[in-house]
């Protein structure tokens, strides 16, 4: 039994901050990029909808 069979799977797909990027492939990193840049593409949507919503708080308020 080796060590590692103790610790939680990462799902396929997942990536970690941090992590070694010499034992990935260049196909493996490409994907790298591409589940990266959609994730902060998520993320830019979620701020430009806080920060209209927040535009419209500060709009009703001050009237």
């Amino acid at each position: 039994m080796d060590i590692d069979d103790d610790m939680p799977k990462q799902p396929a797909g997942s990536v970690r901050i941090g992590e070694d990027l010499s034992v990935l492939s260049i196909d493996e990193l490409k994907t790298r990029i591409t589940l990266l840049e959609g994730e902060i593409a998520r993320i830019r949507a979620e701020i430009e909808g806080k920060q209209s919503s927040k535009a419209a708080a500060d709009s009703f308020f001050k009237s």
